[in-house]
């Protein structure tokens, strides 16, 4: 079962937060900077975990990975003041 998960990092080197940035969106939908919506199955969260994990450096960096819910049960509500918020949807992705 996927869930929906809220992706925001504090990367302080300009390289490693272009390949985080490069990473995450293969993963998710990116919302503002430093911030992303991913739909992910227990599988490829922890893909994208180990992956990020290999990317940042822990004594500098500060990553975190909020889970929402499962995806076809949670309801996300978010007040947006600017450009509208459209939470992720399900579709199919080919690799």
């Amino acid at each position: 079962m996927d869930h929906v998960y809220l992706v925001c990092y504090d990367i302080s080197e300009q390289k490693r937060w272009r390949r985080v940035y490069k990473t995450m969106k293969g993963y998710g939908v990116w919302l503002q900077l430093s911030v992303f919506q991913c739909r992910l199955s227990r599988e490829n969260l922890l893909r994208m975990t180990d992956t990020l994990t290999e990317l940042i450096d822990t004594a500098e960096d500060h990553l975190m990975i909020i889970d929402i819910g499962p995806a076809e049960s949670v309801t996300i509500r978010v007040e947006s003041i600017g450009r509208p918020f459209r939470p992720i949807e399900r579709r199919a992705v080919i690799v």
